[in-house]
């Protein structure tokens, strides 16, 4: 039998070493349950990193997948289109917020539509400055790096990073960054750093992924909306990691009632399969020039079909709803652990919708980040069966995307887990 280690082994002879993984070597999945190569079960909440939120294999996904590869299984939009991308660039017009006109365009992957929503901002404002936040993820191009706020891993080794990309503080009352602090930053910006006539567009998480689960208050979001109205600028929501349903909405700027110019949008999109898409105001959409847009597997017939067919089982399953039902229950789980005696390490419970996370702290005065106490409390997680994985500055927090098909048992399952690993981690490192 192949084991964990040697496949380890083998990863460590070929693989690249900037390829960070886990010791956890998948041999099958179905729905919120994991396999390993040596036939160890698994709950998994971390969902491929908000990807599988209709689950693992979702067998609407898997026949309409199937389905389409006897059709054919690429041609290149570009070379020879096909109903399937029109048609769903159609549904993703009439999802997006706002009552402007849209239209959509696809690629492969989340920093692939992030770096065309930029392109696309600057063929329209003829501007070249782009304003990202603090803490923010934006994928690992050399675009996608200048955007991110979070220096190690991502950034550093790599420069020099493209140029006009700027950064102002995201707020996070846990954090002592008001509302109030920000936008003085953000305008701060303005006087000291960039002509706003300069600027072409803001791109901000709803909530922040990798930058610790940090949710955009709504008062911020508008106040977003009214300075890029009154300067000219482009909203762009990056939506990759909270959208499809994650957070209870289908997108999450909805929350705050806001319509961004421009949607980027991934992971959950396409039920595991590679895709991605810029959604968005048409007249702004069609600024770029006709061949400036697309690439040889952009929008792939496979990932094309499973798409429809997870947009279907959002409706259909109302996963909308169950995400926040989901998110409820791993909320208030995580409160009541929080609020026992002995789990003042448990900083702060946060997130949106079933994108939930909490931050460990060597103390609630001080807030001091304990990224020592979070790895063991993922490792031991894992020893008894339950997949997460870390974020935040400081690795400090963890965070749960559990699919949004999971059963509740299932759900209860894991918090009980989370609770025990907690215990159990605490209680080590004390002894330590």
């Amino acid at each position: 039998m192949t084991t964990n280690a040697d496949l380890r082994a083998r990863q460590s002879a070929a693989v690249a070493n900037g390829v960070a993984t886990r010791g956890i070597y998948a041999a099958r999945a179905e729905n919120a349950e994991l396999w390993d190569v040596e036939g160890k079960r698994y709950l998994d909440f971390a969902a491929g990193i908000a990807v599988n939120n209709t689950g693992h294999r979702h067998p609407k996904v898997m026949a309409a997948v199937a389905e389409q590869a006897l059709a054919f299984t690429h041609t290149s939009f570009n070379v020879a289109p096909y109903e399937g991308y029109v048609s769903l660039a159609e549904r993703l017009n009439t999802l997006a917020p706002g009552d402007a006109p849209k239209k959509t365009m696809f690629v492969t992957t989340g920093v692939e539509a992030v770096e065309n929503a930029v392109k696309i901002a600057r063929a329209y404002t003829g501007r070249t400055g782009v304003i990202a936040f603090g803490g923010a993820f934006h994928g690992r191009t050399m675009l996608g790096m200048a955007l991110t706020g979070k220096v190690k891993p991502y950034k550093a080794g790599f420069g020099p990073f493209p140029a006009e990309i700027f950064h102002s503080a995201f707020p996070s009352e846990y954090h002592g960054i008001s509302v109030a602090e920000a936008l003085r930053g953000l305008d701060g910006l303005f006087l000291n750093s960039i002509d706003p006539k300069r600027v072409a567009a803001f791109i901000i998480e709803p909530v922040q992924g990798e930058g610790g689960f940090n949710v955009a208050p709504p008062e911020f979001l508008r106040a977003l909306r009214e300075r890029a109205d009154a300067h000219g600028i482009l909203l762009i929501a990056d939506e990759i990691q909270a959208g499809m349903a994650r957070t209870g909405k289908m997108f999450c700027f909805e929350h705050a009632g806001v319509v961004p110019d421009l949607i980027t949008m991934a992971k959950g999109l396409a039920g595991g399969f590679p895709l991605s898409a810029v959604t968005g105001r048409a007249d702004v959409i069609d600024a770029a020039p006709v061949g400036g847009l697309g690439g040889t597997y952009a929008g792939n017939p496979l990932a094309i079909a499973a798409a429809h067919a997870v947009l279907d089982v959002i409706a259909e399953e109302n996963l909308c709803a169950r995400a926040s039902e989901i998110g409820d229950r791993i909320t208030a789980r995580l409160r009541a652990v929080q609020n026992r005696q002995g789990m003042e390490a448990i900083g702060d419970v946060r997130g949106l919708g079933a994108m939930v996370a909490f931050e460990l702290v060597t103390d609630r005065s001080s807030k001091t980040p304990d990224a020592a106490l979070t790895n063991a409390i993922i490792a031991e997680a894992e020893a008894r069966g339950l997949i997460m994985i870390s974020c935040g500055m400081f690795a400090n927090v963890v965070r749960l995307l559990p699919p949004l098909t999971t059963p509740m048992a299932q759900v209860d399952e894991a918090m009980d887990i989370i609770e025990a690993s907690i215990e159990a981690a605490i209680t080590r490192l004390a002894a330590a």
